[in-house]
């Protein structure tokens, strides 16, 4: 049984996140090791150390969330504590929380600093997936089958954006997008949830105007007409031209490992929002690919486990951390190359930050345990139900397949 369970995981996933977080933590080292002694006074190796203990912590949780049976998900016993947890902690760090980069998002325990936020996001992909998942035999009945998870989501946002962190919350709402999609609802319920979204985000618009429309983010739009203007490249437009300057310095192999300049106090987070633009400009052409074809595999291979499942809530699990990934990564990566505002969104898995690993780490678990199921009924359960009866009769054999 044990075997079978463990030729049934998919190791080429396994392999490709632990290259991804091994490589992120390597860009990390050389992306903050100036940044660490220039703008913190912390030793070259400081952002590297913590990263590296993140990472240990993180596999840990990973091997946990592989092995964990993603069906116990489903049942009240940890829908309803997984709910709690999820306001509580959102409505706690509004209270409690620190301020770091202008929004109250973050728990401060001792040297160790945590973003609810970032847990809010694989905890809602497995809340919905749950409870649609559940009402499959009335999907499509508009109030009773549709409306009712999506309390949770909108008081989810709300507090979220009240920190301010706009960015995750909608994130948060294009992940849960992608679940409610896929959930089974005919088009006439998709069109009528659209509707009421936009009739409720109106009041939403209007009580947060102030912080929506501040100055510093209508002035992120202004940038992206030309970042290079004389009057807006050493403002507004700075964090972005330094951006394009690196990613553009890079060509096919880059500068080589280390060589960055735009690192040198250029780039204002050079090993978080701006990490990408680091491996462009030391790594080339290649360095890009590599983390494009990976995090495309995780991508492309989360949403092709959730069309093989037969499994609702493990199809929608699948499919809503795919998105998670896929969405996330678009965000960050159309930011630093002007496609978008900036953000503050990390780069999956390459980004420095405790929170974002974990909870990645948690999802990919999850993923990669789900994908075992999938693989273990499709090689050895079907074959498991098949009872081989041979008749000779002379020279002649007829085989017959008979499911049990």
């Amino acid at each position: 049984m044990l075997k079978k369970i463990l030729k049934s995981y998919d190791y080429s996933l396994i392999v490709v996140v632990a290259l991804l977080a091994v490589f992120g933590l390597i860009m990390i080292y050389s992306a903050s090791m100036v940044t660490a002694i220039q703008r913190y006074g912390y030793e070259s190796d400081h952002f590297f150390d913590r990263q590296l203990i993140y990472l240990l912590a993180s596999a840990l949780a990973f091997l946990f969330f592989a092995i964990v049976p993603y069906k116990m998900y489903l049942n009240n016993k940890v829908l309803v504590p997984l709910v709690v947890l999820l306001l509580g902690s959102l409505l706690g760090v509004l209270i409690f929380g620190t301020v770091a980069g202008n929004a109250q998002s973050w728990y401060q325990i001792g040297p160790v600093r945590l973003q609810p936020a970032e847990f809010v996001k694989i905890g809602i992909i497995v809340y919905l997936s749950a409870v649609y998942a559940k009402k499959q035999p009335y999907i499509n009945e508009f109030n009773k089958g549709v409306l009712p998870p999506l309390v949770l989501l909108v008081l989810v946002c709300f507090f979220i954006a009240l920190q301010p962190d706009y960015g995750t919350a909608m994130l948060i709402a294009l992940i849960s997008g992608s679940i409610i999609l896929s959930s089974g609802m005919n088009l006439k319920n998709i069109i009528k949830l659209i509707s009421l979204g936009l009739v409720m985000s109106i009041p939403a618009i209007l009580f947060l105007r102030d912080h929506i429309f501040s100055e510093t983010r209508l002035e992120r739009f202004k940038v992206l007409s030309n970042p290079f203007a004389e009057d807006i490249a050493q403002s507004s437009g700075y964090h972005l031209v330094n951006s394009f300057l690196a990613l553009g310095a890079g060509g096919l192999k880059g500068l080589g490992l280390g060589q960055s300049i735009q690192k040198l106090g250029y780039l204002p987070e050079p090993h978080t929002d701006f990490i990408m633009a680091v491996i462009a400009e030391e790594l080339g052409v290649l360095g890009v690919l590599f983390v494009l074809f990976s995090l495309g595999y995780i991508v492309l291979k989360g949403i092709y486990i959730g069309l093989k499942g037969k499994d609702p809530f493990g199809s929608l699990l699948c499919i809503g951390i795919a998105s998670m990934i896929g969405i996330q990564s678009f965000v960050n990566l159309a930011g630093i190359s002007g496609l978008i505002p900036l953000t503050g969104v990390p780069l999956p898995f390459l980004s420095y930050g405790g929170s974002s690993l974990l909870q990645l780490s948690i999802a990919m678990g999850i993923l990669v345990n789900v994908s075992m199921f999938v693989n273990y009924e499709k090689k050895f359960k079907n074959k498991e139900n098949i009872e081989v009866h041979t008749n000779v009769h002379g020279n002649n054999s007829n085989t017959f397949y008979l499911r049990k």
